[in-house]
C-alpha cells in the first residue's frame, strides 16, 4: 500500500469515525434538536436508540483490527444510514443545509472503504 493512500486512509477514517460516534452519541441521549430533527422526518424517536448504537458498534468494527467480514458490514451500514438520512431530508424538503452532514459522511464512508489496507479488507476463503 502506498503511503498516500494509507494517509487517506487514516483522514478519511478518523474523520468518518468521530463523526458517526458524535451523532451516535447525540442519539442515544436524545437531544431535544435531535429529537425534533427525527419526528420532522416522520421517524418515531426510538429509531434514535437503535442508529446512535448502529453507529458506535460500526466505528468499533472499523477501527479494531481484524474482522474484516464486520468492516464491511459497518461500511454498508453507514452507507445505507447516510444515503438513508440524505434521501428523507430531500423527501420532506429540508433545506440543502441539512444534506451537507449525510453527505460528508456518505463520502468520508466511500473513501475510508475504498482505501483500507489488505489487512481490513474481506477475500472469501
Amino acid at each position: 500500500m502506498k503511503k498516500r493512500d494509507k494517509i487517506i486512509y487514516w483522514i478519511a477514517t478518523v474523520w468518518l469515525s468521530l463523526g458517526m460516534l458524535s451523532t451516535g452519541i447525540v442519539q442515544l441521549i436524545k437531544m431535544e434538536e435531535e429529537v425534533q430533527n427525527i419526528n420532522t422526518l416522520g421517524y418515531p424517536t426510538y429509531i434514535l436508540s437503535i442508529l446512535g448504537v448502529w453507529k458506535i458498534l460500526g466505528v468499533i468494527a472499523i477501527l479494531v483490527p481484524k474482522f474484516p467480514l464486520l468492516k464491511e458490514w459497518a461500511y454498508a451500514g453507514f452507507f445505507f444510514a447516510m444515503s438513508g438520512a440524505i434521501v428523507s431530508h430531500i423527501a420532506v424538503g429540508d433545506e440543502a443545509v441539512t444534506l451537507f452532514g449525510p453527505t460528508l459522511l456518505l463520502v468520508l464512508s466511500i473513501v475510508s472503504w475504498y482505501f483500507r489496507p489488505v489487512n481490513r479488507k474481506y477475500e472469501k476463503q
